[in-house]
């Protein structure tokens, strides 16, 4: 008796199932941060205002630095005609000694958002280096280099930058700095617990004993590891920086004329108050905008890198 032969199986059956490609770190935090309209929406205006500031005075035909003693401190809106037929409008009015406000705002904005970033930078370069060598050597060299940082802390920041205006003088690259070199002691900190961390690691021990030297595994293995917190750290520590050079440049340490800052701006329009009140709203308009973006944003990539959070 003979028997059927059994069907050959469809080449459907041997098909392996869909597998969805896996995201790495970057591409899961930036869907996180995408699904945060509100630090977009942060990060937008806050381009929208460093195009504002950079490019701006390119468009209001008014010199910042440029006099008028006759115009003085008038209203928004103003019309300016000169002896040779040229002019325009002042959208924000002038200061007392018939500047423009607007191109002011401008350039005042150019010099806070470079401080912010250098000192910034400076922080960074300093912190990030100085706290990873702590945390990978520990033991007699972690407690030396945090005692070290600790003695630095108990430092006045203020009595810092007057003994150093005092003894070099009043500079835009002595207020970056003075502002860079106390802003590394807490990214040291956050730096170095975040090492602390890894040095434990399997990826670590396998680069050690492979012989690699201790620069390199810092750099290769260690910092690319601390970049998370250290980026959602330094949108935080921009604003700080920008708050502080508009204390010095309110107490006179800051920005000298004829430049400005948004500090001094402040300063300015906090004098005129009464008879001006202009003067004061544009520029700490501005100001604010520029520090809560910046906050929210931070506040964005802070959620956007942590590990911790769900997938998708």
């Amino acid at each position: 008796m003979s028997t059927a032969a059994a069907p050959a199986p469809s080449p459907a059956a041997f098909e392996l199932p869909h597998v969805q490609p896996g995201r790495s770190l970057w591409q899961d935090a930036w869907a996180r941060l995408r699904r945060n309209r509100l630090a977009i929406l942060c990060g937008g205006l806050l381009v929208a205002i460093v195009l504002f500031c950079f490019l701006g005075p390119w468009l209001t035909g008014w010199n910042p630095t440029e006099t008028n003693l006759a115009l003085k401190a008038t209203p928004p809106g103003t019309v300016e005609i000169r002896p040779d037929g040229s002019g325009g409008k002042h959208w924000m009015g002038t200061d007392p000694l018939g500047r423009d406000i607007l191109t002011r705002i401008m350039r005042g904005g150019q010099v806070s958002l470079m401080v912010g970033l250098v000192a910034t930078g400076v922080a960074l370069l300093i912190g990030v280096g100085y706290g990873a060598t702590a945390g990978y050597l520990g033991g007699r060299w972690d407690m030396g280099m945090m005692r070290f940082v600790d003695v630095l802390y108990a430092l006045p920041f203020m009595i810092f930058v007057i003994l150093l205006t005092t003894m070099f003088g009043k500079s835009m690259l002595l207020i970056f700095l003075a502002i860079g070199a106390v802003e590394w002691l807490t990214m040291a900190r956050i730096v170095r617990a975040q090492v602390q961390v890894l040095v434990r690691q399997e990826f670590v021990e396998a680069a050690r004993s492979l012989g690699l030297s201790t620069p390199a595994i810092l750099i290769r293995h260690i910092i690319p590891n601390v970049l998370g917190p250290v980026i959602v750290y330094s949108t935080l520590t921009v604003p700080a920086v920008m708050l502080l050079e508009a204390a010095l440049s309110f107490l006179g340490l800051g920005v000298q004329p004829p430049d400005s800052s948004w500090g001094t701006l402040i300063n300015d329009g906090a004098e005129n108050l009464e008879t001006s009140p202009w003067l004061l709203l544009y520029p700490a308009a501005f100001f604010s905008a520029t520090l809560f973006c910046l906050n929210f944003v931070g506040d964005g990539l802070r959620d956007a890198l942590d590990v911790r959070a769900s997938k998708d």
